[in-house]
């Protein structure tokens, strides 16, 4: 892979104009060691030395990096014309019929934007309107967006050191984890753990109708992902959209990360809960456009028009412009044409078993659970307590930037280990991370870090 004249700097040139011109809020993955990427094709980045990186993080280069067929369709758009939605153009109209017909039949007005942070503020302004109401319910841990308006939703910013707290018209209701949430599966034997964990929005629903409120809408991660992979009980959203619309919200299902058939089975997570289970709106983002800036947030006629009585008109510079809709289709007919969904099934299956055969042979794995290329594994302590191992996560890591592969961590103690590659990553692929992992955890095991104690 070449580096462009761009590129021809040092690294240490670089690293200082990005301390001198950056933001410091602006972090780095690996900052104390962090890699200068040039380039990338497929499952593979690579640094400024064209050494390869496996990429298990990008979640954004859904159908691989520089997909051939993605930059021709950009390209060959560009040259012809790029410009705003007031008028009309095909690109547009075909793009968003196509997107809505993968979506259940009443799911049929689509706006498009530029990320998933202006599709879930948009999707916001949606709900407030259609319902007259302000309160949001969203789930702990969650993340939605970095605007101020989704801030107040996310309590993985909200709740963290320099957050500003819970605002008054947020609700926080327990994420659904029933390996470490609030109500573990294993201390409730029997019980259905959906139906116990929608108590908990049911009970702040009656918080609200005491103060004279009702819920405008609740939001949530199809899959939670900045919250530690979490999967939720298969019953858990039916019964909170039924409790929600009863007492006058609707229901936003946030598929940014976990959308496009990363899940495999279905092109949106959300209907790995069933086929009857139906938002009122869904918004999309991060592998949309493949690395193009696109997102969209898709609901129903009737929210559409509650939202176009205003009079107000929603215009938006770049959204919906011929080359991010050329980009969008692109993007799904290498989706479909590559049988990249069945691919996710079959590579992501044997990331999960292999994962969990590794859980038999290491105390330190606490729970390994996904769909498709959305896979978690659980770092612990102790398997009784559950104590999150973090300093292993982090070791982890940090051995395997060693061995040329990129993994993140997350959760609320950061000890999850978290896979969400390109849809590419082959089956070999998946063998090494594997093997690597299998490695990694010896090398903890043999030392005094399994137990915590390094």
């Amino acid at each position: 892979m070449g580096a462009s004249e761009e590129e021809k700097i040092t690294k240490e040139r670089t690293s200082q104009l990005r301390k001198k011109h950056i933001g410091p809020s602006c972090k780095l993955f690996f900052k104390s060691d962090p890699l200068k990427i040039v380039a990338a094709k497929g499952q593979y980045m690579y640094d400024e030395n064209n050494t390869p990186y496996l990429d298990c993080i990008n979640n954004v280069c859904h159908v691989g990096h520089c997909h051939p067929n993605v930059v021709k369709a950009g390209q060959d758009q560009m040259a012809v014309l790029n410009t705003n939605s007031r008028f009309l153009h095909d690109n547009l109209v075909l793009y968003a019929e196509r997107l809505c017909k993968t979506f259940p039949s009443k799911l049929s007005v689509a706006y498009l934007v530029n990320s998933g942070s202006e599709a879930n503020d948009l999707a916001l302004r949606m709900a407030h309107q259609h319902t007259g109401n302000r309160d949001v319910i969203t789930l702990d841990h969650a993340y939605h967006g970095h605007v101020i308006s989704l801030i107040d939703i996310s309590p993985y910013k909200f709740d963290k050191p320099g957050g500003a707290g819970c605002p008054e018209f947020t609700s926080v209701a327990p994420v659904p984890d029933i390996y470490r949430g609030k109500h573990w599966a294993s201390k409730h034997p029997g019980e259905d753990m959906g139906l116990l964990y929608a108590k908990d929005v049911d009970d702040i629903i009656t918080k609200l109708g005491e103060k004279g409120r009702k819920p405008s809408t609740f939001i949530a991660e199809s899959l939670q992902s900045c919250g530690g992979q979490i999967i939720f009980p298969d019953n858990y959203l039916r019964e909170v959209y039924k409790s929600v619309r009863a007492a006058g919200g609707i229901v936003i299902a946030d598929e940014v990360q976990v959308g496009f058939g990363r899940v495999g089975t279905h092109m949106w997570a959300f209907q790995t809960y069933g086929e009857d289970l139906v938002p009122d709106i869904v918004t999309l983002g991060k592998p949309m456009g493949n690395g193009h800036p696109i997102a969209a947030v898709i609901t129903t006629p009737e929210i559409a028009a509650s939202f176009g009585a205003t009079g107000v008109e929603y215009f938006n510079t770049y959204g919906g412009n011929p080359v991010s809709c050329a980009v969008g289709n692109a993007v799904l007919d290498v989706i479909e044409k590559e049988n990249l969904m069945k691919h996710a099934v079959k590579v992501g299956n044997m990331l999960l078993e292999g994962a969990k055969k590794l859980g038999e042979k290491y105390e330190i794995v606490g729970d390994v659970r996904g769909r498709g290329m959305f896979v978690g594994i659980d770092l612990v302590k102790d398997r009784k307590t559950r104590e999150p191992h973090t300093a292993a996560a982090a070791h982890v890591l940090s051995r395997f930037k060693e061995e040329h592969i990129l993994l993140q961590s997350d959760g609320p103690h950061n000890n999850v280990l978290k896979f969400k590659s390109p849809l590419v990553f082959s089956e070999e692929n998946a063998k090494t991370f594997l093997e690597t992992l299998d490695k990694v955890f010896e090398e903890i095991s043999s030392t005094k870090l399994e137990n915590g104690n390094k």
